[in-house]
């Protein structure tokens, strides 16, 4: 899908303020802070990201046998070059907004390339390394068509979903990823999506 605008568009204006974030209140310690058109640049970085991230597709034991992740993935670890000048903006931007309450900087970003609506991600928590014990955030910017992330609380409840578009900004915060459980679910009809989720160190 095409993101870009007109090559005959007016000159692009001075970027704006980033949108401060929308907090919603999940319970048991847990929150969702919304952002829409927060990423500066959204099409560029759509663009850059499918054809310069190294992609590859996983494959998991699933019962008897193995199965293929139904979707492309890569991590940039700590120290790795981001692909984007605008995400090592929005790694510095999250940093500085959440320094108070998260105590140390975002380190890591791991992408996932939902090629179509049959890509998906399966309930889970990022509960690998401190966030099984430990408050913490992880951060979410999603570039291309829109897809709902999501949410239930762990043990069974109500579930809710947020709808993440082109350049918006989700961060998942307080107890989060050991209370609640998140999932892009399957659709019918899509067009292609990459998340990009900003971690602090030993969160996955």
């Amino acid at each position: 899908m095409d993101f870009q605008t007109s090559l005959f568009a007016p000159a692009a204006a001075p970027v704006a303020a980033a949108p401060t974030p929308e907090r919603h209140e999940l319970g048991d310690g847990a929150w969702i802070d919304v952002a829409r058109d927060w990423l500066v640049d959204p099409d560029d970085v759509f663009t850059t990201l499918v054809g310069a991230v190294p992609w590859r597709a996983e494959r998991r034991q699933m019962y008897d046998r193995v199965v293929d992740v139904p979707r492309l993935v890569h991590t940039y670890m700590i120290g790795d070059d981001l692909p984007h000048p605008r995400l090592t903006e929005a790694r510095e931007r999250l940093s500085a907004t959440y320094a108070d309450e998260l105590g140390e900087p975002f380190r890591t970003a791991g992408c996932c390339y939902y090629r179509d609506g049959r890509d998906s991600v399966a309930w889970h928590g990022d509960t690998i390394g401190r966030g099984s014990t430990q408050d913490t955030m992880v951060a979410i910017v999603s570039v291309g068509d829109p897809r709902r992330l999501h949410l239930r609380p762990r043990g069974g409840g109500e579930a809710t979903a947020y709808e993440m578009g082109h350049g918006d900004l989700l961060v998942m915060g307080g107890s989060c990823q050991r209370t609640y459980e998140h999932a892009v679910l399957k659709v019918a009809s899509a067009g292609p999506r990459i998340s990009v989720q900003f971690r602090p160190f030993n969160v996955f």
